[in-house]
């Protein structure tokens, strides 16, 4: 939709004209490939899903650098995958590449790398590819754009549904009760992914907006603070800070290379209140390779 990307646009120029440092991540590789290929032959869905994100990325990238340059800012593309997130190393080197970006004026530009990410390592869909941007950069805000106003009681088309204007880090909810898990045709994602990753992201002290991407100078009137007249859905965020490295394996979920075993003293020990170690007599077994940095899974005697 190339009216709703030059919007977007616009509205990332503004806020950039008032001191806002802004990353975008942005879905669209692969729709925008289908768009521009016509296939005579059947390609199985992995050869199809390469072949249309890698013309599509090409197209879309593209488009956001011509619009961009009509406001004299300069974007740069960051594609990534999820492994790049599984090692401290990448994870670092992914921060300081946008880091040198934003300090030199330039927008980053996000999506996954779809050419290559065709395994069950692939992102959920790209709410959780920001989620895990917006934690890596410790951003203020993260702005969920949808096709709706926000979170609702139920189907946002019901007249008896009611938008939920703000939820709180420790509020009980039950979104399999009321969040709809439809998604776009083409999409991965969905409310429900919004949903998960919002929390989360909220929980680290980042405030998360669900907003709807279609209505005008949304993003604008959201950072503006006047949130209060616009539709939309806030996840407080907690007061309590985390560590970037508990961010960073919060979201890494997967990634482990090996178990460290231990025993009962060593399990009661390191779920206290004042842990900040393992020492080696708590361990009672070790599996797996891995080196410093890498990423384990703690198993306690059950």
């Amino acid at each position: 939709n190339i009216t709703r990307m030059s919007a977007i646009v616009d509205q990332i120029a503004e806020l950039r004209r008032r001191g806002i440092e802004v990353v975008l991540i942005t879905s669209g590789a692969v729709a925008s490939g289908r768009s521009e290929m016509r296939l005579e032959e059947h390609l199985d869905p992995v050869s199809a899903r390469q072949l249309f994100s890698a013309v599509g990325q090409a197209k879309l990238i593209n488009r956001y650098y011509e619009f961009f340059r009509d406001h004299g800012i300069v974007c740069g593309q960051v594609l990534t995958m999820k492994e790049n997130f599984s090692t401290r190393l990448h994870y670092l080197n992914q921060k300081h590449c946008m880091e040198v970006m934003l300090d030199r004026g330039v927008i980053p530009v996000v999506n996954e790398n779809d050419t290559v990410s065709v395994t069950e390592l692939m992102f959920t869909d790209n709410d959780e590819l920001s989620g895990l941007i917006a934690s890596m950069m410790d951003m203020d805000a993260l702005v969920l754009l949808s096709n709706v106003d926000g979170v609702f009681t139920g189907d946002p088309a019901d007249p008896e549904s009611q938008l939920i204007r703000e939820i709180e880090p420790e509020q009980a909810l039950d979104s399999d009760a009321f969040v709809q898990k439809t998604k776009s045709t083409y999409g991965r994602g969905g409310m429900q992914s919004k949903f998960r990753i919002a929390r989360k992201v909220a929980e680290e002290g980042i405030a998360v907006i669900i907003a709807n991407g279609t209505r005008e100078n949304i993003l604008v009137d959201i950072i503006a603070d006047r949130r209060a007249d616009v539709p939309s859905t806030l996840f407080t965020p907690s007061s309590r800070p985390v560590s970037s490295v508990k961010k960073w394996i919060s979201h890494s979920e997967g990634f482990a290379k090996g178990e460290i075993h231990v025993n009962e003293g060593a399990r009661r020990a390191l779920l206290g209140a004042e842990a900040s170690s393992l020492l080696p007599v708590g361990v009672t077994r070790v599996v797996g390779d891995f080196e410093k940095d890498d990423i384990v899974r703690i198993v306690g005697p059950d």
